[in-house]
């Protein structure tokens, strides 16, 4: 059975701590799985359950993110990549898996772009690399509700603006998917100090997904209904990874990880085993795209049946 440790770390002053379940016959290397704004190190249990039995399985609170220290003002995404290469360190490996997803997928992508040789593999999913001045005008008047104090509003609006309101696109598990997000806006915001902070940080930063990357097998999926920024315009980002194979799942908008977790984590424990992903469940077309950047490793995936 799997040992799970707490470690304690800092960077820059700040403390901060990772979760590890470790596996003691791993079949890759460790998967450091980096969420949202206000995910921490707990909320990850399908990866447990997909990954465990495959290879350690690590989760954080970064500064800024959960019980970790805050960030101060004016941080910029460079201690996060040290905090994140403070992990790689203490963990004693080479290389580790890094997976991450809509807020994380710039930290994770900002150290693999950085330190490539360390990184086995990377997957990035519900990649916000375009958000329109209408949007964050939209989230603008949300995260507004802090300031008089509608904690409920806020997290009404937030899962809102973060989810697919379309009612002729299906989504599975949509309502259930919806209330988890409001609630978990509200725990957040009221056992968090500082989530405010990550909220208003979310929301002044534009996460730089320029540069391309190269040298790292990489993996891009989108809910095929995300509308914080769309699984087009994804896989236009894709592109920019020489080698990437980008893939949608079908009925899910951006908040995909917890309406399909359990074929997020499938299609992750695939890809970190270097298994064929044409059989993965919930893959669907994406029509009228030009194609990513064929790898030698395999075909490119967006055209499934």
């Amino acid at each position: 059975m799997a040992d799970e440790i707490i470690q304690t770390l800092s960077v820059d002053g700040l403390r901060y701590g990772y979760r590890v379940l470790r596996q003691p016959s791993p079949r890759t290397e460790p998967v450091i799985i980096l969420g949202g704004a206000l995910q921490g190190m707990y909320g990850w249990p399908q990866m447990d359950d997909h990954l465990g039995p495959l290879t350690s399985v690590v989760t954080a609170d970064l500064p800024g993110m959960g019980d970790a220290d805050p960030l101060p003002p004016g941080a910029g995404d460079d201690v996060l990549y040290d905090a994140v290469t403070g992990i790689i360190d203490d963990l004693d490996v080479p290389r580790v898996n890094l997976f991450g997803f809509s807020y994380g997928t710039s930290i994770a992508f900002g150290c693999a772009r950085r330190h490539p040789g360390r990184i086995a593999r990377l997957i990035l999913g519900g990649v916000p690399a375009h958000i329109s001045d209408a949007q964050r005008a939209e989230w603008s008047r949300a995260v507004a509700r802090l300031d008089t104090g509608d904690l409920e509003g806020l997290a009404g609006l937030a899962a809102g603006v973060l989810m697919c309101q379309d009612p002729e696109r299906r989504v599975h598990r949509g309502e259930l998917a919806r209330r988890y997000v409001r609630r978990s806006f509200l725990y957040a915001l009221t056992h968090s100090p500082h989530a405010a902070r990550s909220l208003h940080r979310a929301l002044a930063r534009r996460p730089d997904f320029s540069g391309g990357l190269a040298g790292v097998p990489a993996l891009v999926f989108a809910g095929e209904h995300d509308t914080v920024t769309s699984p087009e315009r994804q896989r236009d980002f894709a592109a920019t990874i020489e080698g990437s194979r980008f893939v949608t799942i079908g009925e899910s908008d951006h908040w995909v990880v917890l309406e399909r977790p359990d074929d997020v984590a499938d299609l992750a424990a695939r890809f970190f085993t270097d298994r064929p992903l044409e059989s993965a469940p919930g893959l669907t077309a994406l029509p009228a795209q030009s194609r990513t950047s064929r790898s030698a490793a395999g075909p490119d995936f967006a055209d499934l049946p």
